[in-house]
């Protein structure tokens, strides 16, 4: 059975800093490429940085030089380091991951950064 349990998120003031953590399960983890996206309420979906199994990592405009997307592979576990956050990052972060035939997504996150 296939898992990605997110975890880090919380409240924080403008400004400040969380680290998101997505544990995998049930799958090869190295083999995958894995991403973080966010849903704001009344918003799409959006991708905020994915990073692939090689380590080629591609960030969001709005993110780019804030957030860092790193992987171990040894723990199977995908990290996203958010800095300077502004209250506009407040939203559900759900990790996936994704190979050539499978997608998955982990149930989400919550993320509130007020101003």
């Amino acid at each position: 059975q296939v898992q990605l349990v997110e975890s880090g998120g919380g409240l924080v003031q403008a400004g400040g800093s969380l680290r998101l953590s997505c544990a995998a399960s049930g799958i090869s983890f190295s083999t995958y490429a894995m991403g973080w996206y966010r849903q704001a309420p009344g918003k799409q979906r959006e991708l905020v940085a994915d990073i692939t199994r090689y380590g080629t990592t591609n960030y969001a405009d709005s993110v780019e030089g804030r957030f860092a997307i790193s992987r171990d592979n040894a723990k199977n576990t995908v990290y996203l380091q958010m800095s300077s956050l502004k209250p506009e990052d407040t939203a559900v972060y759900y990790c996936n991951a994704k190979n050539t035939w499978w997608n998955y997504w982990g149930r989400g996150t919550q993320v509130t950064v007020s101003s």
